[in-house]
């Protein structure tokens, strides 16, 4: 079973104010072309979006909307107006907020076969009249040179870091800016185009297992 962490094992973050129009379309073109990268290495097969609701100087509504994939794609015309179609019907000056792009993605194990995995990285753009931004993260282990337990695992690392490294690359061509590490958190922090090599003391790195991990 391959474990995920409650919180991101590394981040990447495309300010897009300079390089893209805010607003929901916007975001969900961004999204498509992202998508398609990343589907193209098969790390994320979108079947759902999935928001949160917010009314500026009030803050988050606690209201969350998803919408399925399943039949349609991201450039589908008519999904502009489905997602709206969503807005609480007591709140009708409700925003949307960064919207999640959900899927599966297929990672390897040691012997080179492949497993599918819901949420094996996730994708998130955000339509903000402030400025336009869209972030990658991932939460499992198989792009770090040890698994959460702290046991090197070279082969797993080998057959799966330089497919992000790979898409990663391809996203900061595809949007014309530079990817920013994104903050560290306990479970590990982003560095270049991959995840940063832990410390190895008597052949283990950090065992992270006492933390909430699934």
């Amino acid at each position: 079973m391959l474990m995920r962490a409650p919180k991101e094992s590394g981040s990447w973050f495309w300010d897009l104010d300079d390089i893209d129009e805010p607003g929901l379309e916007p975001a969900l073109r961004t999204a498509g072309r992202m998508s398609a990268v990343l589907q193209k290495h098969a790390l994320l097969e979108p079947h759902g979006l999935e928001w949160s609701w917010f009314e500026t100087g009030r803050g988050g509504l606690g209201i969350h909307s998803r919408i399925s994939l399943v039949g349609r794609s991201l450039d589908d015309p008519d999904l502009p107006d489905r997602i709206h179609a969503c807005r609480p019907s007591g709140y009708p000056h409700a925003e949307i907020g960064g919207i999640f792009v959900r899927g599966f993605g297929v990672w390897l194990d040691a012997s080179g076969a492949r497993h599918r995995e819901n949420r094996l990285v996730e994708l998130m753009v955000s339509p903000d009249e402030i400025g336009p931004w869209a972030e990658l993260s991932v939460h499992h282990d198989v792009w770090a040179a040890c698994d959460f337990r702290g046991e090197p695992h070279p082969a797993i690392h080998a057959a799966n870091a330089p497919r992000l490294a790979s898409a990663l690359e391809e996203l900061v061509q595809l949007l014309g800016v530079e990817a920013q590490p994104g903050e560290p958190t306990y479970y590990g922090h982003a560095e270049g185009y991959g995840l940063a090599a832990t410390d190895i003391i008597d052949g283990r790195g950090l065992d992270v297992t006492d933390a909430d991990i699934g």
